[in-house]
């Protein structure tokens, strides 16, 4: 079932730069060949305004009002008219709301520089500020030396430890999710194979397991085949959990019939490629738009459909 989920949806577009996985983006490939860090947070928080709403609605945000650069922050955050923007460790609470146009002191927020991020609202530009004061005071400005810090001191390199140890630190950045982080970083580690090997390694395993792809391992049946049916939640991640189901099944699929450039256990691309078949912003076929949850599923169009075990997913959770 999976491989055929994965040709099906290999070298397939998407709106968001995050998602990119087979081929990164071209604009991303420069950034990290020329190791520099302000390109490289502009990119980042673009990406961070696809959450939470529609890849074309987002897309179509950022390419009507733009967003914030690493330069502009850094100019207006020199002098800040409140005291939580003095450093990353203090920026907490601010609860900007762009249409209220209200925050946690309201007292500053004339002169307050949060406002002036022109994203789509208030707790994107919490998130732009939040990021830049944690490359700017954790990172020390320089986003290519932590990273090579962090993955050294996580030992060996691909494995669970290594995605932690970039994303365990980034997730206190406020209003980004762990997904979110570990596609968008994911994207990072792999847009220089050649140049930088040992990040593709990290990367390329980096795995996301959303509520579209639990559901899938639960309607298919395959978490039930293996003994290892789990609500959705932190236990995904956990021993027995999605994840192992989807590096186990990985390293059975040599990536490379998909893909000649692709390595051959993949996992990042396996698990975007189930993804990708059940999301409304992919090929929006295995989701509670086409399937009733109270029942097994009927979708006779799914090219999985004669081999799937139809479990109708409120039975099971």
């Amino acid at each position: 079932m999976i491989i055929a989920i994965c040709r099906n949806g290999a070298g397939l577009p998407s709106l968001a730069p995050q998602i990119g996985v087979g081929s990164p983006d071209p604009d991303l490939h420069q950034i990290v060949r020329a190791r520099n860090t302000p390109p490289l947070f502009d990119w980042m928080v673009e990406t961070f305004s696809f959450q939470g709403i529609s890849d074309r609605v987002a897309a179509s945000y950022l390419h009507a009002h733009g967003g914030i650069t690493w330069h502009e922050i850094s100019q207006i955050v020199r002098d800040p008219a409140c005291a939580l923007l003095d450093s990353y460790w203090t920026y907490e609470s601010c609860r900007y709301d762009k249409t209220r146009r209200t925050c946690s002191h309201p007292r500053y927020i004339r002169r307050c520089p949060v406002p002036k991020a022109p994203l789509r609202n208030g707790h994107l530009n919490q998130t732009a500020f939040s990021f830049f004061l944690f490359v700017r005071d954790v990172a020390d400005s320089d986003l290519f030396g932590w990273i090579d810090g962090q993955l050294s001191a996580a030992g060996e390199l691909g494995d669970g430890s290594a995605q932690e140890a970039l994303v365990g630190p980034t997730r206190h950045v406020f209003g980004v999710s762990d997904k979110v982080l570990t596609m968008t970083l994911s994207s990072v580690l792999m847009a220089d194979r050649e140049g930088r090997p040992d990040w593709y390694a990290v990367g390329s395993a980096m795995i996301v397991v959303d509520r579209l792809v639990h559901n899938f391992l639960v309607r298919t049946g395959i978490l039930q085949q293996l003994g290892m049916v789990h609500p959705y939640g932190p236990r995904c991640y956990a021993d027995g959990g999605c994840a192992e189901v989807l590096r186990r099944v990985s390293a059975q699929i040599d990536a490379r019939q998909f893909d000649g450039d692709f390595p051959a256990d993949f996992p990042r691309f396996v698990q975007h490629a189930l993804w990708h078949y059940c999301a409304a912003d992919g090929l929006n076929v295995c989701n509670g738009n086409n399937i009733d949850d109270r029942k097994s599923c009927d979708l006779s169009s799914c090219i999985v459909y004669s081999n799937c075990a139809k479990t109708a997913l409120k039975l099971q959770q």
